[in-house]
């Protein structure tokens, strides 16, 4: 069983930058790819970057170049750095895992956070 709980979210401007956090439980954290996802008031749940175990990454085509996902697992903790945020990247950061290997599926995650809000004013 892995529990997982994001941090960082909130208020910024347009231009502006947030870094979310995700930590995790367990002593296994390695072994989980992890990635995160956002869901925007009346849309479904998308995907937005992920990282393997091998810290292999992929990101969203909306989210390249202004996105980072990155891992410590001294810290059992995943990041988002999220760089010149735009009033479209407005939802709420779910944070992800599933054994080894990452994908952009949903489907295939078996842990979720509760999410955290990130709101970008233009």
């Amino acid at each position: 069983q892995v529990q997982l709980v994001e941090s960082g979210g909130g208020l910024v401007q347009a231009g502006g930058a947030l870094r979310l956090s995700c930590a995790a439980s367990g002593r296994t954290f390695s072994s989980y790819a992890m990635a995160w996802f956002r869901q925007a008031p009346g849309k479904e749940r998308a995907f937005v970057a992920a990282i393997s175990i091998s810290t292999s990454t992929n990101y969203a085509d909306s989210v390249k170049g202004r996105f980072t996902i990155s891992r410590d697992n001294a810290k059992n903790t995943v990041y988002l750095q999220m760089n010149s945020l735009k009033p479209e990247d407005t939802a709420v950061y779910y944070c992800a895992a599933r054994r080894f290997f990452q994908t952009p599926d949903r489907q295939l995650y078996d842990y979720w956070g509760q999410g955290t809000q990130v709101t970008v004013s233009s």
